[in-house]
């Protein structure tokens, strides 16, 4: 899909010189660079009884790309070996308007690098197929971060003077929801700003076959966001010999049949959400249960890990474990034998769920207003139902929201991103700075 022709009327001279340094190989280049980048000590599982990333060679790496562009650039860390990027071009009112780029540092694990097939065997070998780009970490999210540094160096290389104040802040942690990053900038290092937008996937793409009238893919703007959490769920029963299982309770077995309850339950307290949003949902993420050296014995306890995602502003850790623990109960009260606890898993986060942003307020109205200069039609306004970093910046009062090429689905493998897509989205970022941002 074509962008609309920059010969148009309505772009300035200003906007022109911008548009014209944003093209696929610029995009690309920067791309595959930044992908492979600090890699693989940047994976960071959302495990909280794994090791966390070290972020810090990507850190460095982007951090001279923003110096060679002439920002001042900054490193914090609150622990040794994951720095957080802050680059600040000061603009030249100091009374102007300020905007956050944000993007993140870690990427999710690539897992068995054999399923890879579409970088043959290498998850960090950024490789073309037609107009998708794959390797770990196009999508989510350093796809979506070339996107940002090129509309800045854009902007640069055209010689424009911005009146507002532009950062660029690139986080760790956000795949562990944010402790050593965008908490700790926001709560510890006083970081702020009157504008956030956080570059993650916000694209679609419609699936194969008959569409009518209309565009195969676009971008919307997640003005809000679902949170989560990780709880863990036991089965315990009485051991037994195998050869006489009637003589015990297979904890395995009941956990077997209390899942499938857990899996389609639904939440009492669900409040109002966005039109086209999806309600609060579990999946489940790990079952373990017996010992080594016991296959003699049936087991006597299983645990198990689900995620609640979608959760919705109002709801809490109470009234979510509140909900479970009446699936509990009720399977219960259908299976005396049946003993089982919930609770949420240790070391993990509540990340709450947040309120929608005004649509018709910046910074939402400026990209959308790009969008469709470029685009020739309105964005999808709409309710992410994923954590990123625009819940600790939304949650602590600051006009952010989620825009980005990256796909909003996540393949665990063979992760990509389609080409034109970025590169329409850096330009839409890019108009979207000097909207906010005005210029000299």
């Amino acid at each position: 899909m074509e962008l609309v022709s920059m010969e148009r009327d309505d772009l300035s001279d200003t906007e022109r010189r911008v548009l014209e340094k944003i093209d696929e190989p610029a995009w690309l280049d920067l791309a595959c660079a930044l992908i492979p980048a600090g890699q693989p000590e940047a994976e960071n599982p959302l495990d909280p009884d794994e090791p966390s990333a070290r972020e810090e060679a990507a850190a460095l790496f982007i951090a001279g790309l923003l110096e060679d562009m002439g920002l001042s650039v900054d490193l914090v860390a609150k622990r040794p070996g994951r720095p957080n990027v802050i680059a600040v071009l000061p603009g030249s009112d100091p009374q102007g308007p300020s905007l956050i780029l944000n993007d993140h540092l870690d990427t999710y694990p690539a897992g068995d690098w054999s399923a890879w097939t579409m970088t043959n065997g290498h998850p960090f070998k950024p490789t073309r197929h037609g107009g998708r780009l794959y390797a770990r970490g196009t999508s989510d999210t350093r796809g979506n971060l070339a996107c940002t540094l090129l509309a800045v160096r854009a902007i640069r290389e055209a010689g424009i003077r911005l009146k507002g104040t532009l950062s660029c802040v690139y986080t760790v942690d956000e795949e562990k929801n944010g402790p050593d990053g965008s908490i700790f900038l926001l709560d510890e290092h006083g970081l702020r700003a009157d504008y956030t937008i956080v570059c993650e996937p916000t694209g679609w793409t419609k699936p194969d076959g008959p569409q009518g009238a209309g565009r195969s893919w676009g971008m919307g703007i997640a003005v809000a966001n679902g949170g989560h959490v990780l709880v863990e769920v036991e089965t315990r029963g009485v051991k037994t010999h195998l050869w006489r299982p009637d003589t015990g309770v297979n904890a395995v077995a009941k956990m077997a049949r209390l899942l499938p309850a857990l899996e389609t339950m639904t939440f009492a307290h669900e409040p109002a959400r966005l039109a086209g949003g999806t309600p609060p949902r579990t999946t489940i993420l790990r079952v373990s249960g017996g010992l080594p050296r016991e296959m003699q014995f049936t087991p006597d306890l299983c645990r198990a890990v689900m995620a609640v995602v979608g959760i919705l502003p109002g709801m809490s850790v109470e009234t979510v474990m509140a909900d479970i623990d009446a699936v509990i109960a009720s399977a219960a009260a259908a299976d005396p034998e049946l003993r089982a606890s919930a609770r949420p898993y240790p070391g993990a986060l509540f990340v709450d769920g947040t309120a929608e942003q005004d649509e018709a307020a910046q910074p939402t109205a400026a990209i959308a207003r790009s969008y469709e200069r470029l685009l020739g039609e309105a964005p999808q306004i709409y309710r992410k139902n994923a954590f990123n970093d625009t819940i600790r910046f939304a949650e602590r009062g600051h006009a952010a929201v989620t825009f980005g090429p990256g796909e909003d689905g996540w393949p665990p493998v063979n992760e990509y991103i389609d080409i034109a897509k970025a590169v329409a989205a850096t330009r839409i970022l890019a108009l979207t700075v000097l909207d906010l941002l005005g210029s000299e």
